[in-house]
């Protein structure tokens, strides 16, 4: 009886870890959510981007369009096994700015937020190449 019922945990821990690795490479196939807004000055564009250091992020700015891809990683926790894998690790996203949007990288600013966003700002009127990560401190809100 003991070793139906460990194999039937078995068997569940191994279904649980594959549903987790699937629902996973959902997330990582699904573009990040994101937000476009534009001031006076200069536009927006907030990515949701949990769990990612400022290290691990890459912003890049190609034909009006903002292109974010994230790597993040997975915690490990002393006396604890994974049994549901269920984030996925890297993660990208993009948006398109308007097409008479008269907008280069240079002076743009990107930073990643305590609460788990990523705020590209692209100023108007301005040219470039570059886009700079900056990770907000805990001191910051």
């Amino acid at each position: 009886m003991v070793k139906f019922v460990e194999a039937g945990r078995s068997a569940f821990r191994s279904a649980l870890e594959r549903v987790g690795r699937g629902w996973s490479r959902m997330q990582e196939r699904r573009p990040l959510s994101s937000d476009l807004l534009e001031g006076e000055e200069a536009y927006l564009v907030v990515f949701d981007a949990p769990g990612v250091r400022g290290e691990d992020v890459q912003v890049k700015f190609l034909d009006h369009t903002i292109e974010v891809r994230l790597d993040r990683y997975r915690e490990f926790y002393d006396g604890f096994e994974m049994i549901f894998p269920g984030r996925g690790v890297t993660l990208s996203g993009s948006v398109t700015l308007p097409r008479d949007a008269d907008v280069t990288p240079r002076g743009a600013n990107a930073t990643l937020t305590r609460n788990g966003t990523l705020e590209v700002e692209i100023p108007k009127d301005e040219t470039a190449t570059d886009v700079s990560v900056v990770e907000q401190d805990d001191e910051d809100d």
